[in-house]
Formats: structure tokens, C-alpha cells, sequence
């Protein structure tokens, strides 16, 4: 067990930890780097890396926001399972919900969920644009979370209509995030949402990211999002 590198990195960042937590994301490594020889999970695979650019990246939001157990909150666009599974581990009590449209990955996620005997989590299948149009998903969420690679214009229009009026959307950023969220000012407003902070940080190592809080002030409109595929080729 290499535990101790992951110990330093979560140290360094300040965050709190069981050892059990540790035990279950050393477990989730070994899970997904051996599923990944045979399924694209991550280009990530290198142990310390993995360690510092998944699981500490993950986390890093545990020191933004607030979470309790009466949350109910989506992972838009899991894919490996980031960063719902690292924090579900963390959260024992708090609801998750993993979403993605690659029904592959999903069947591995709950491999994971039963092997790791994490309660109170479940995974859906499907794109977001049909999702969100849904009852049992619409304006469902008190939190919604994402650590997908599209621009924040596109994304937002995916992600607001999950979240409850007063809930949050939290989309984690490179060191471009503020020149992403510029360019995704009108889209925010449109969708019902407004800017609340832009938090930076520096992982371990030097890479710099961020954290885009977005808080959902009223309801979005009915006609958002737009078929699938439309919010990525022509962003609000």
C-alpha cells in the first residue's frame, strides 16, 4: 500500500481523512488503471500522478463547499468516475447520483460501487439534453458537478437545468477557467444561474486549476437544453 503519498497530498491541500477512505481510494486505483488496459478510462495511469491529478484535484472541492447528508448531487458526465466516486468515499451519507452516456463505463462504475460497498449512490445512462428534460431528473439536484473538458458555455447549458432553484453548480476548471467563464457570462444568465466565485488553487506539483461556483437563482427555461449535440456545436 502506498497510502502514504496520497497522506501528504491531502495534508498539503488540508484536507481531513479516515484511513478507511485511503483504503478505498487505493482500491479504486487498482479497479480502474486494470479495467483501463482494456476500456479508455484515463490517460492518466502513473501512480503518484494519478494520486495528485485525480484524486487530490477531485477532493480539493471538500475545502470550497459544504456538503451534508440531506444533499442529493450529480456527477454530469462521470466518465471514470470522477469526481463522484472519490467523493462519495468521503461522503458516506451524502446522496450521489453518476451520470454519463457511455453505458460501458457505467457497468465498471458499479463494479466499483459494490466492490467498495459505497451506499446511497447510483448511476443513470443517457445524454444530458434527453435527461435534463425529464421529470424523475429536472431541477432535482441541490449540487451538480462536473469535470468534463466541454467550454463552460456548453456545459452550463447541460448542468443548470439539474440543479434545484437555490441549489449550485460546481464546474472544475483548468487555469483557463476564467477566460471560459468570460465567454459563458450570457449563457449563465439565460440558464437561470449567477456567478458566485471563481476559486484557485495549485495542486501539488504546480499545476494550477479552479472552481467555478454557479448558483441557480431561478428556474431555466423549459426549452434549454437544446437537442442533443446543439450545445456543444453553437454555445449560448
Amino acid at each position: 500500500m502506498k497510502n502514504s503519498t496520497l497522506e501528504n497530498l491531502l495534508s498539503e491541500i488540508g484536507i481531513e481523512y479516515r484511513k478507511e477512505y485511503l483504503e478505498k481510494l487505493e482500491r479504486f486505483y487498482f479497479l480502474l488503471t486494470e479495467k483501463n488496459r482494456h476500456m479508455n478510462l484515463t490517460a492518466i495511469t502513473e501512480y503518484d500522478e494519478f494520486m495528485r491529478k485525480h484524486f487530490a484535484d477531485c477532493l480539493v472541492v471538500l475545502k470550497f463547499q459544504s456538503f451534508s447528508a440531506g444533499q442529493r448531487i450529480l456527477d454530469l458526465g462521470t466518465g471514470g468516475g470522477f469526481p463522484g466516486i472519490p467523493l462519495k468515499i468521503f461522503l458516506p451519507e451524502t446522496e450521489f447520483v453518476l451520470m454519463d452516456s457511455v453505458r460501458k463505463k457505467l457497468v465498471f462504475l458499479e463494479d466499483v460501487i459494490n466492490e467498495l460497498a459505497l451506499k446511497n449512490i447510483s448511476v443513470v445512462h443517457g445524454r444530458a439534453e434527453d435527461l435534463a428534460h425529464s421529470g424523475e431528473y429536472r431541477e432535482q439536484f441541490d449540487l451538480v458537478l462536473s469535470r468534463a473538458v466541454s467550454n463552460l458555455s456548453s456545459l452550463s447549458e447541460l448542468a443548470l437545468p439539474f440543479v434545484k432553484t437555490g441549489g449550485r453548480f460546481i464546474s472544475y476548471k483548468g487555469d483557463n477557467g476564467k477566460d471560459e467563464l468570460l465567454r459563458a457570462d450570457n449563457a449563465i444568465s439565460v440558464l437561470g444561474g449567477r456567478v458566485e466565485i471563481l476559486n484557485e488553487y495549485v495542486l501539488p506539483g504546480g499545476d494550477r486549476r479552479c472552481l467555478i461556483f454557479i448558483n441557480k437563482e431561478k428556474k431555466c427555461p423549459m426549452k434549454y437544453p437544446r437537442k442533443a449535440g446543439t450545445p456543444t456545436r453553437e454555445p449560448l
